[in-house]
């Protein structure tokens, strides 16, 4: 369980086009902050961006999933993170841009 140093690395260093990024582990994961606001969450070598009514579409189009914390004790919690598809993953320009709606939508929130 957990994630590891080098997917965060890897996520960190597709996103590097875009923007000063960070890291900071968090219950075996990580949350990854820009501008001091957190956007993406990265679990079991899963990584996952913020949603809201204004970007959530574009992940259920793609077959992204929601975040679910405890998977494992049949509970059923939905966090606001859906995960990155792998071509968007893949592709730095088209994750820069998924990556910048989750950013706006950190930033809606207080």
């Amino acid at each position: 369980m957990g994630v590891s140093d080098e997917f965060i690395e890897y996520v960190i260093d597709q996103l590097s086009g875009w923007g000063q990024v960070s890291a900071r582990r968090m219950f075996g994961g990580a949350g990854l902050y820009r501008d001091g606001r957190m956007f993406a969450l990265i679990a079991d070598d899963a990584a996952y961006l913020k949603v809201d009514d204004s970007n959530r579409a574009d992940f259920v189009e793609a077959g992204s999933a929601a975040f679910r914390p405890y998977p494992e004790k049949g509970k059923t919690a939905v966090m606001s993170y859906y995960e990155i598809p792998a071509d968007v993953l893949e592709n730095r320009d088209l994750l820069a841009q998924w990556a910048q709606k989750a950013l706006d939508v950190a930033k809606k929130k207080k």
